[in-house]
């Protein structure tokens, strides 16, 4: 069952400045290093309702390949390094379609 995996976050940094950057360039290189990924995207967020700024989204094939991708020494390493002292704050998703996502299907 193909899953997407979303996290919605804001940055310690301010918007726009060399560090932000920096932490977008890099979270690209390294999440999209790893087997599995697929369709990663960094997104904006433009409404006013919610004060996370930032999306990362990612699809992986099925549950053996997202459990792959936490337990990726790339991921762990992106986390510890970089996730955890940069982000202010973040909310995690992830998303089955619900055609095929009944109960005990997961």
């Amino acid at each position: 069952m193909r899953i997407q995996h979303t996290v919605v976050f804001r940055l310690v940094h301010p918007p726009g400045t060399p560090e932000a950057e920096a932490f977008f360039t890099d979270a690209r290189s390294a999440l999209t290093s790893i087997p599995g990924v697929e369709n990663f995207e960094i997104q904006l967020q433009v409404s006013n309702k919610s004060d996370l700024t930032h999306r990362f989204t990612m699809f992986f094939a099925d549950d053996a390949v997202y459990r792959a991708y936490n337990e990726h020494p790339t991921h762990v390493d992106f986390v510890t390094e970089r996730w955890i002292p940069e982000v202010a704050e973040f909310q995690e998703y992830d998303f089955v379609d619900t055609e095929s996502s009944g109960p005990g299907s997961r």
